[in-house]
């Protein structure tokens, strides 16, 4: 049997195509993207404007069962999909989270998809990729120092510095930060006090980034933090000591979307990338409306299990964005000799259907996902799936089915 090439020999054997092309088919003039090299840049705020006069495209929503410590594959279903929609002339783009640094480095590893299903430039996208993340790093930090820095400087606001509730971010895992105590070093350091550091994905900043939709209501939301409570348990807000416009200013920039493409060429936005499990797990509102105005079909991603990111991608984003996906795409892995794994659509989830899509011994696992997806669709019923979709996927999957070893399809 021949060698199977690494994610990353695949993905460094594609040159891609210029970042001026792939704006091109999104319609996007090379005035209107900010370049940064010749393979990634971010929309300008004319093109974004510019394009709000559009019908929205069609939202294709791509979630899992709870994955694996190596992932469910939902990022590499999402490139898979949209390669697929696209090679039978839907217009197709990919909207996705950027990648942490913590879980790049720890045992998952990378978010930029898998094999013949990646966007690129693959390890810039996985590494600083346009310095979002750092932006994001630096506001949450500059609001950490000014609480620190008001309580030091008479504290008018009578912040009670044992009830701080505003933790401190570093991209990174390092579980030696979780619980520090902060400003040792004598009375010129500051009030000591008991601190900790979470990553930089599980920032409220994150959160309130990806759910703004312009920088007036980011700047709104910032002020809104709650950073701490006084002695009679009275919250007090980031506004408060006038930490909200600063942090907008950091963070003016990295709040455009990212463009970048897959393998084969298809536009793809990838912007902001807050966890599922502390927060609602999906890309930008910004990055995803601009997309659904420059797009036929949008594909997007919700992090961590269907339980958990597509319950608060139906239940935040969806409500605050005034958005609805049109389908629904849910992805099942089944450990028996080897990994295997089974893509349902939402529309197709009965008994019958599941039996013809899951291989013998595949059964209990696709029972618990089926139970999982109709409870979470109880309150939201999708619009009939669009045909597109179906043939998008089974032109992608007979194209590569020589690379899937014992795929039984």
């Amino acid at each position: 049997m021949s060698e199977y090439k690494t994610d990353i020999d695949i993905a460094r054997a594609v040159s891609g195509e210029h970042i001026n092309d792939i704006g091109a088919k999104l319609n996007i003039a090379k005035e209107d993207l900010v370049p940064f090299g010749h393979d990634k840049a971010k929309i300008s705020w004319n093109a974004i404007d510019g394009v709000q006069k559009n019908n929205d495209g069609k939202l294709i929503l791509v979630t899992a069962v709870t994955p694996t410590p190596a992932g469910e594959g939902k990022t590499t279903t999402s490139v898979g999909l949209t390669d697929g929609l696209n090679k039978i002339g839907k217009q197709t783009t990919v909207c996705l989270r950027e990648p942490s640094l913590g879980p790049c480095f720890g045992m998952k590893g990378g978010a930029a998809g898998g094999g013949h299903a990646q966007v690129i430039p693959m390890e810039d996208i996985n590494l600083h990729f346009t310095g979002d993340f750092h932006a994001i790093t630096s506001a949450h930090s500059l609001l950490s120092a000014m609480i620190d820095n008001h309580i030091y400087w008479g504290n008018s606001n009578k912040i009670d510095s044992r009830k701080v509730a505003f933790r401190r971010v570093v991209d990174m895992n390092d579980r030696s930060l979780r619980t520090i105590t902060s400003s040792l070093g004598g009375s010129t350091n500051g009030y000591p006090r008991e601190d900790g550091f979470d990553i930089t994905v599980a920032s409220e900043v994150m959160a309130i980034f990806c759910l703004s939709q312009n920088l007036k209501e980011l700047e709104k939301r910032l002020g809104n933090i709650i950073i701490a409570y006084t002695r009679e348990m009275k919250p007090v807000r980031a506004k408060q000591i006038n930490a909200h416009k600063a942090m907008t200013v950091l963070l003016k920039d990295a709040f455009r979307p990212n463009l970048v493409q897959t393998l084969e060429g298809n536009p793809a936005l990838i912007h902001g990338g807050p966890f599922a499990n502390i927060a609602h797990g999906c890309n930008s509102v910004i990055a995803t409306k601009t997309a659904l105005k420059l797009s036929d079909y949008v594909v997007t991603e919700a992090g961590f299990g269907a339980d958990l990111g597509a319950e608060k991608f139906f239940d935040i984003k969806c409500r605050k964005a005034g958005i609805a996906p049109q389908s629904h795409f849910l992805g099942c892995e089944h450990t028996k000799k080897n990994f295997k794994t089974a893509f349902y659509m939402s529309d197709v989830l009965d008994d019958n259907s599941f039996e013809q899509w899951v291989q013998d011994g595949s059964r209990d696992t696709a029972t618990i996902a089926n139970g999982i997806f109709k409870k979470m669709l109880a309150e939201y019923q999708p619009p009939p799936l669009d045909p597109a979709i179906d043939e998008a996927l089974l032109a992608y999957i007979k194209e590569r089915k020589d690379s899937f070893e014992d795929s039984n399809i």
